[in-house]
């Protein structure tokens, strides 16, 4: 729990209907994860089409990281040259609706959402597009809600919509035990696709428990020098060249980038670039993308998490108070599937 309680603010209707103070992950230059405070600030206004929520829980993403410190280089012409532009950390926000904004329909006072935002998780309170938000599953807690927004709408749109699986295809995951991994392992099951799962020997339990149905232990083997061959490599890990990933794609076969750390200056987007631009010269589709915050993603993924078809995996939880400790245990280690910060 937070360190100071949480003044509580009466349901209202209405833009700005927030006042007074919370307590929030704050940052005023880049760096590691020592330039991340918590501390009193002003409690967020909202908008005409925003809700503003009372956040029980927010994940910990490789966005937040980027935020933090500025890295890759060319993030910080959106996001600030010198200092970020924007001061609370957090992308992911699972909580409940305390104000609704003058032109928003279907969400009230009281609701249970989640939901993914620009930023500013972190925190207390945080003002919510409610086109980006929806109701948080009935059968799990606020804790597995928040893994949800950032990671599983990125596995959930690379799989279906990017990376077409199909029933029966033979669709590999590679870096399955991480965020994004753990809910791709589930989803390519649930698209009905035979699934082979790349991850450390200190996982292959994980991720078998998430359905599996071969596991590659890459410490033991190399999956592009197996000779087996794939329709689909989901490639999260992002730590092979571009050829050596095309010599396991079955004919016509498909490798959908969406991860991996990549250079200092252009991050995975260096590696996406060139697969998206050598894709038309060869026989295999290479390409890479950058999910979409988007209420249907949302809603499809609540369906699966009811019936227990996707169940989010929660590695390790901190308080508000040691945000910076979640962000540097992240940036430090292999995180398996997901770090929550708890209010």
């Amino acid at each position: 729990m937070s360190a100071d309680p949480i003044t509580p603010i009466a349901p209202t209707t209405g833009r700005g209907a927030a006042a007074g103070t919370m307590l929030a992950a704050v940052q005023d230059r880049y760096g590691s994860a020592d330039v991340l405070t918590v501390r009193p600030v002003p409690r967020p206004s909202i908008k005409d089409k925003d809700l503003l929520v009372r956040v029980r829980a927010a994940s910990v993403n490789y966005a937040d990281m980027v935020l933090m410190t500025g890295q890759p280089y060319a993030a910080r012409l959106a996001f600030g040259l010198s200092r970020p532009k924007t001061t609370i950390r957090g992308r992911d926000v699972a909580g409940d609706v305390v104000a609704v904004g003058a032109a928003v329909s279907g969400f009230a006072p009281g609701d249970e959402v989640y939901a993914e935002i620009e930023t500013g998780s972190f925190a207390e309170y945080a003002a919510v597009p409610a086109a980006r938000a929806w109701h948080k599953p009935t059968t799990v807690s606020f804790t597995q809600a928040a893994t949800v927004p950032v990671a599983g709408v990125t596995a959930w749109q690379g799989l279906r919509d990017h990376g077409r699986v199909q029933p029966g295809q033979r669709v590999l995951i590679n870096g399955a035990s991480g965020g994004v991994g753990t809910f791709a392992v589930q989803i390519a099951k649930a698209l009905g696709a035979q699934v082979t799962a790349v991850c450390s020997t200190r996982n292959v339990e994980l991720v078998r428990s998430l359905g599996a149905d071969d596991v590659i232990d890459y410490t033991r083997a190399d999956f592009t020098r197996t000779g087996r061959r794939w329709k689909l490599i989901f490639d999260v890990a992002g730590r092979h060249r571009l050829a050596d990933c095309r010599r396991a794609l079955a004919p016509r076969g498909t490798l959908m980038l969406c991860g991996g750390k990549g250079g200092p200056w252009l991050g995975p987007m260096g590696r996406i670039a060139g697969a998206t631009l050598w894709s038309p010269f060869i026989g295999h589709r290479l390409g890479g993308y950058l999910a979409k915050p988007d209420q249907r993603s949302l809603r499809e993924l609540t369906e699966l998490i009811e019936a227990a078809v996707v169940v989010p995996q929660v590695e390790r939880t901190f308080p508000l108070v040691r945000a910076a400790e979640a962000m540097r245990v992240f940036v430090d280690e292999h995180p398996r599937s997901k770090f929550v910060v708890e209010m």
